[in-house]
C-alpha cells in the first residue's frame, strides 16, 4: 500500500492515562468504562473507534453515493462498538446504523450502503476479523 496519509497517536497508562496526536489537535484523557469496572471518567478506546469508523464509513457513503449519482449528504453513521471476553482475551463487535435522507428508497440505500461498507478502510481492516452489522433505518 502506498499510504497517502499517517496519523500517530500516543497513548500512556493504557485505559486510565491519556492519549495524544502528533500534531496536538487530539489530547484526550482516557478512562475505563464503568461496564468494564472503572468510574467512566475521560473517553476509551471503543468510543474512539466508534467515533473513527463512523466518520469514516460516513465518508465511503458519500463516495459511492456521488459516484452513483444519489445524494446522500444528510445520511447520518451511528457506530456501536461492543467489547466482550472471546477465548482467552477480549473481541469486538461493530453495529453500523445508517439514516438514509428520505429521498432514498430502500433498494438503492442498502446497495449503497453495502458499497460503501466495500469502501470504507475501517471496513476492509475488520473484514474476516470482527462482526459487523449494517442496519439502515
Amino acid at each position: 500500500m502506498d499510504a497517502l496519509y499517517t496519523a500517530v497517536a500516543t497513548a500512556t497508562h493504557g485505559r486510565e492515562g491519556r492519549t495524544v496526536s502528533s500534531d496536538g489537535t487530539l489530547d484526550l484523557a482516557l478512562g475505563m468504562p464503568e461496564g468494564l469496572g472503572g468510574n467512566g471518567q475521560g473517553t476509551n478506546p471503543e468510543q474512539l473507534f466508534a467515533a473513527g469508523y463512523a466518520a469514516c464509513f460516513g465518508s465511503a457513503l458519500g463516495l459511492v453515493g456521488r459516484q452513483a449519482k444519489v445524494d446522500v449528504s444528510d445520511a447520518a453513521v451511528t457506530a456501536e462498538v461492543s467489547i466482550g471476553k472471546q477465548g482467552e482475551g477480549f473481541g469486538l463487535a461493530v453495529t453500523l446504523r445508517v439514516e438514509l435522507p428520505d429521498s432514498v428508497d430502500e433498494a438503492t440505500g442498502r446497495k449503497l450502503v453495502e458499497q460503501a461498507h466495500q469502501v470504507c478502510p475501517y471496513s476492509n481492516a475488520t473484514r474476516g476479523n470482527i462482526e459487523v452489522d449494517l442496519v439502515i433505518e
